[in-house]
């Protein structure tokens, strides 16, 4: 697959352009391809710096594309809910992930473009695992998985690699640690390796 260098020149809009100056100026640059479908989710791994979400929230912008985002439901009341979902957050009950897992997959597929953007590892500090929440909603809706890198070692965003599940974790987790492969984080001793919980565990139960 041919990745394309994001130029100022091929983005018509003076926001795109100013987002992408913004990060070559920071000594960022985004490689992007079409998203395989109207409907996903987007891995955005490793995340252990802060920094990750001002990369991320310029490579957005430069992108235009209105990725949606996770956040507890919580921070959605008042006036704070309407700047949360005018920024793309999506509230989810963490008290009972089958049914967010559930409804998250319906709103998904009942909207004309849905993207959403997970961070796996659900911390900047080190875990042993991911979460499976990006995977449960995954198949739950059946749609591709976009893996997104956060590469400080070449300093670039990675928009151009995607999968689809297979419904086998461990095989599904190789390939995913394939296409990671050598991206290095801010902090690499904070990354966590690229698997599930083990089935059974306290952990996998308390994501169940």
């Amino acid at each position: 697959m041919q990745e394309h260098l994001m130029r100022p020149a091929t983005l018509p809009s003076w926001g795109q352009r100013t987002a992408l100056r913004m990060l070559n100026l920071i000594g960022w640059n985004v490689y992007f391809q079409p998203l395989p479908g109207p409907h996903g989710i987007a891995v955005v791994y490793p995340h252990t710096s802060n920094i990750d979400f001002f990369v991320g929230l310029l490579a957005k912008w430069a992108l235009a594309l209105p990725f949606r985002w996770l956040a507890k439901d919580s921070l959605f009341r008042g006036p704070m809910g309407f700047i949360m979902r005018y920024w793309g957050g999506v509230a989810v009950d963490r008290s009972a992930p089958q049914g967010a897992i559930r409804r998250l997959a319906e709103d998904m597929l009942a909207s004309k473009w849905f993207w959403l953007a997970i961070t796996p590892e659900g911390t900047r500090g080190y875990r042993p695992y991911w979460k499976s929440g990006f995977y449960r909603i995954a198949l739950a809706a059946r749609v591709p998985v976009l893996l997104v890198s956060f590469d400080y070692g070449r300093k670039i965003v990675d928009v151009t690699r995607s999968i689809t599940l297979s419904g086998d974790e461990a095989a599904d987790m190789a390939a995913i640690a394939a296409v990671y492969e050598g991206v290095q984080a801010r902090y690499p001793k904070d990354a966590a390796p690229i698997r599930l919980a083990e089935p059974g565990s306290d952990e996998a139960r308390k994501q169940a």
